[in-house]
């Protein structure tokens, strides 16, 4: 019973540890994200357009920045995955 314990225990370190991984890769990563976008579009200033009423600029922009969170996202799905696999091996 004791050893069943302990592996939860480790399963939940190991867990905790993928989870403040992850989410330190999604903060550092979304934080850049932006950035990113602006130096693979060089010519094109979002904020300006936006503010002209370029509705297809912010829908392309929501769209990459979106797909960029989903993405960091499944990379803490899997840090945390693999920590719970860890654990239980």
């Amino acid at each position: 019973m004791t050893e069943t314990l302990t592996n939860i225990l480790w399963a939940l370190i190991f867990s905790m540890i993928g989870g403040l991984i992850g989410s330190a890769l999604f903060i550092t990563l979304a934080a850049k994200l932006p950035k990113l976008f602006d130096k693979l579009t060089p010519n094109i200033d979002e904020g300006k357009e936006l503010v002209r009423g370029n509705q297809a600029v912010g829908a392309y922009y929501g769209r990459v920045v979106a797909a960029g969170i989903i993405g960091l996202s499944i990379i803490i799905a899997a840090s945390i995955l693999g920590g719970l696999l860890a654990a239980l091996h």
